[in-house]
């Protein structure tokens, strides 16, 4: 064995080990923030037995895996984008040697494996392992809930395995394709995974431009509107009327039945919400109300209608040009070429709008009636719905890359399993994906500041005093208490 062969050998190896430590440090950071999420979020265990705080901290474990694999997969792109600008810039720098097509192809290919062990193993191994007690006439214990567990996992697997196979043969009933469905490795997960893939992209479809058209919603509630047209001393006025009319009937509510106490302490706290809400807006300084709120609703417009340019583009290039087709990598390496025109101020815009996209699709989710159910709660929500809300963000985060690529918001390729999906090159999939985001978003925006119009045009006139009163009642209460004030000034 000559010199030569051994330094290509040794350098392979320095190579690997250096990815592997790469890989492990940024996992581990990822981890740690989850696990600080989920238990800020995780409601408190009271006085469990041995075997149930162990089941619930193997549970939270594996949760806590999930979500830093989600994480992960929302990062691919960013990471991926600006290595490769950075490589393109100093590619000679010693201190980003590091940084190469090896470690790129090796983070997209770890996220896709972690992706599909931890939708297919881990959350179900977590969900029946939480719920499992053991099979009836067996001695109770972790071993039996593992038992149960495993032959659960086992027929949910079978079930599964089975629905694949009958829709794989009703869609293609070739000689090569009933060949491959006896390939569980090459064929089975692959073709899962896909379909969880276009699953996550249509999921996306859907809470995407919804959370697009929200985001002004909950940025609004976060900030300070700027006081237009209005009277916030006599708001704060009605309202503190109505909050003193709302404690004289609690404080009397003795005679009455218990539901009729509870309502009455509910619309106390939604009154005096309001109240904190008002004030909050009186005690804002000029500067928070008249420009950080428009600033940022500029912002949110402005990254919206971009999203919808850069969509709209996408369509015409899908007509035109095959190459736009997301089929994945072309053959183009890490630091070989650049995907934007204006270099780093390009790629900075597409690792904008990709987080925002991100962070648009959980709201979304979480604003849509049939998932609000799913919204986590401080110190409130148990190890069930956790495991629901980390498996809803794996699949979302999962999908970011494709839908991302798909919608054209970047042009980087993409890597490992993440572009062998079947559907991707599907020429007609793809376009009415883009049609169907268009349209939706520009529906939902329109739909929103239509409704913005509307409630600024009742403040206007006064008629949004009329949503201060919870019931008829209080507003004659409160109205008679001021009837009351104004004699005795």
């Amino acid at each position: 064995m000559d010199e030569d062969e051994v330094n290509i050998r040794e350098q392979n190896f320095h190579s690997q080990v250096r990815e592997y430590i790469i890989c492990f440090l940024l996992f581990a950071v990822l981890y740690i923030v989850s696990y600080f999420i989920i238990t800020r979020y995780r409601r408190k265990a009271d006085d469990q037995e041995d075997e149930d705080a162990i089941v619930n901290r193997i549970s939270l474990f594996l949760s806590t895996l999930t979500l830093a694999v989600s994480a992960g997969a929302v990062l691919l792109l960013p990471f991926s984008i600006i290595s490769n600008e950075i490589l393109l810039s100093i590619p000679q720098n010693y201190y980003i040697k590091w940084l190469n097509g090896s470690l790129i192809h090796g983070l997209w290919n770890l996220v896709s494996l972690f992706s599909n062990l931890c939708l297919f193993v881990l959350m179900p191994f977590a969900f029946f392992f939480l719920e499992s007690e053991g099979f009836a006439g067996l001695k109770k214990g972790i071993r039996a809930r593992i038992l149960e567990t495993v032959v659960m996992l086992i027929l949910l697997a079978l079930l599964i395995l089975g629905i694949v196979w009958v829709a794989s043969a009703l869609i293609d009933n070739s000689p090569a394709s009933m060949e491959s469905l006896y390939d569980l490795w090459e064929f089975y997960l692959p073709y899962l995974y896909s379909c969880i893939s276009l699953m996550g992209c249509l999921l996306l479809l859907l809470c995407t431009p919804v959370g697009l058209s929200r985001m002004f919603t909950v940025m609004g509630q976060l900030l300070v509107k700027p006081a237009i047209l209005e009277d916030l001393d006599e708001q704060i006025y009605m309202v503190t009327l109505q909050e003193e009319a709302l404690k004289r009937r609690v404080n009397g509510s003795g005679c009455c039945t218990d539901y009729s106490a509870l309502e009455l302490e509910h619309e106390l706290e939604g009154v005096r919400s309001i109240k904190t809400k008002l004030e909050r807006r009186k005690k804002a300084s000029a500067w928070e109300r008249n420009l950080v709120y428009p600033s940022v609703m500029i912002l949110l417009l402005t990254m919206t209608s971009i999203s919808v340019l850069l969509v709209s583009c996408n369509i015409l290039r899908l007509l035109v040009d095959e190459s736009a087709m997301p089929k994945g990598s072309r053959g183009t390496d890490i630091g070989d070429a650049s995907h934007f025109t204006f270099g780093f101020v390009g790629a900075a815009l597409e690792i904008v709008l990709i987080f925002y996209l991100m962070v648009s699709s959980v709201v979304g989710f979480y604003s849509l009636s049939f998932f609000g159910s799913f919204t986590p709660r401080k110190d409130d929500t148990t190890m069930t719905k956790i495991i629901g809300n980390c498996v809803s963000i794996l699949v979302l985060s999962s999908a970011l890359p494709v839908m991302s690529r798909t919608l054209g918001i970047t042009r980087f390729d993409l890597l490992g399993d993440f572009g062998r999906f079947n559907w991707l090159g599907n020429f007609y999939i793809v376009l009415s994906y883009n049609l169907l985001f268009a349209i939706m978003t520009t529906l939902c925006l329109v739909r929103t500041f239509t409704s913005a119009v509307r409630e600024e045009l009742f403040k206007a006139i006064g008629l949004d005093k009329l949503h201060l009163s919870a019931t008829p009642r209080e507003s004659e209460a409160a109205k008679s208490s001021a009837n009351g004030h104004q004699k005795a000034l």
